[in-house]
């Protein structure tokens, strides 16, 4: 079973590197999540037209949930959860691994932000980074580098 699994990988793994070959270079993101982030842009992605309907489509979107005197937000609990399964988990490989996310999390923190709090801000902007190099591998421009 193990050797099966591998080869699904390798598999998947050639046929995103052929369709969003930057989405693999993005830290924290893997074959399984890029292959889910993909299905879920899905075969036309001009129907997602903004970041911000990707963010939504992944359960990814801030909403609004204050009440009296607290001004805060949650996430979204629509859309597809798998989507967000992945972008969660690129988050927690960013949050341990990367050190730019290190260092977000740790002035986030000393702000009084809740980790809950810090992962909301973080799937929005990994939601956003998804999201352009989707779009810039459906519509065949050069994307930029994932270091720049």
């Amino acid at each position: 079973m193990s050797e099966e699994i591998a080869d699904a990988d390798r598999d998947l793994r050639v046929l995103i590197a052929r369709t969003a070959p930057s989405l693999l270079a993005l830290t924290g993101v893997g074959t399984e999540t890029a292959g889910q982030l993909l299905v879920t842009a899905g075969d036309n992605p001009d129907r997602l037209a903004s970041e911000a309907s990707f963010a939504h489509l992944c359960a990814a979107a801030p909403v609004p949930a204050s009440s009296g005197r607290t001004d805060r937000h949650r996430l979204n609990r629509g859309g597809d959860r798998q989507a967000n399964r992945a972008l969660h988990t690129i988050v927690l490989v960013r949050m341990r691994h990367d050190p730019r996310t290190r260092d977000y999390v740790a002035r986030r923190t000393l702000e009084g932000l809740r980790t809950k709090d810090i992962f909301r801000c973080l799937k929005r902007f990994v939601a956003r980074e998804v999201y352009h190099h989707l779009t810039n591998a459906f519509s065949g421009t050069p994307e930029p580098s994932p270091t720049a």
